[in-house]
C-alpha cells in the first residue's frame, strides 16, 4: 500500500473494513472499489399512546422505516435526493422529519400521531454504487487484500454471518460454513452485478 507520504507499505494480509472510506483504502493498494458514503437521517421518538406490542422492522415503499427501540421508536430514512457526500458531512435536515418522517409513519400506525421526538442523528452508508451489495472475500488478483465493504445499509444485519466467512478464508483460505463467493470482488470486474433489490 501506498501511503499519502508516499511510503509503501506491506503486509502478510489486509482486511479492508473502512465503511464508507473504505473506496480510500482500495485506492492505497491500487485497487478501484465503487463505494461512496450516502446520508441517513434517524429519528427517535415516544409514543403518547404506545402499540401493545413490540413492532418489527416495517419499511414504506416511500423508504421510510420504523420498529421498536426499547421503550422508544426508532424511524428513518433517506433524503428525496440522495447524492455522494463528503466524509465529514453529517449535518441534519430538520424539515425530513416533520415534512417527510412523520407523515409517513402516522399514516401508518395512527397512535404515531400523537409523537415527542427524543433525539436524531444524520450518518452514512457505505453504498455500493455497482450493486448495492456487500464485497466481501480476497481480491482476485491481489489475494492478501481481503474486502468487507459496500453493504449499503444491510451492514449490521449481515455482520455475523461475513464475519464468520472472512475468518475462514483468513484461517483456511476456503469458506467451510456458508458460502461468500456469490459477493467475491470479481463480479466487479467482471460487471456482473448480484443486486440488492432491498436498499432503503
Amino acid at each position: 500500500m501506498t501511503l499519502k507520504s508516499g511510503k509503501n507499505m506491506s503486509c502478510g494480509t489486509l482486511v479492508n473494513c473502512a465503511g464508507p472510506r473504505a473506496v480510500e483504502t482500495a485506492r492505497m493498494a491500487g485497487l478501484y472499489l465503487p463505494v461512496e458514503p450516502r446520508k441517513r437521517y434517524t429519528f427517535i421518538f415516544d409514543a403518547q399512546s404506545p402499540l401493545e406490542c413490540d413492532l418489527p422492522l416495517t419499511i414504506d415503499p416511500s423508504g421510510v422505516h420504523m420498529r421498536s427501540e426499547g421503550s422508544y421508536y426508532l424511524a428513518g430514512c433517506p433524503p428525496d435526493d440522495d447524492p455522494a457526500v463528503d466524509y465529514d458531512d453529517f449535518t441534519q435536515d430538520h424539515t425530513i422529519w416533520q415534512e417527510k418522517v412523520w407523515p409517513i409513519i402516522a399514516n401508518r400506525i395512527p397512535q404515531f400521531e400523537a409523537i415527542k421526538l427524543v433525539n436524531s442523528w444524520a450518518g452514512h452508508y457505505a453504498y455500493n454504487t455497482f450493486d448495492q451489495n456487500a464485497v466481501i472475500g480476497p481480491h482476485h488478483e491481489v489475494e492478501n487484500f481481503i474486502f468487507s465493504n459496500g453493504f449499503s445499509g444491510h451492514g449490521f444485519q449481515q455482520s455475523m454471518a461475513m464475519g464468520r466467512g472472512l475468518s475462514e478464508i483468513i484461517t483456511y483460505g476456503t469458506y467451510r460454513s456458508i458460502d461468500l463467493t456469490p459477493f467475491a470482488y470479481k463480479r466487479i470486474a467482471e460487471g456482473k452485478p448480484f443486486t440488492e433489490k432491498a436498499v432503503i
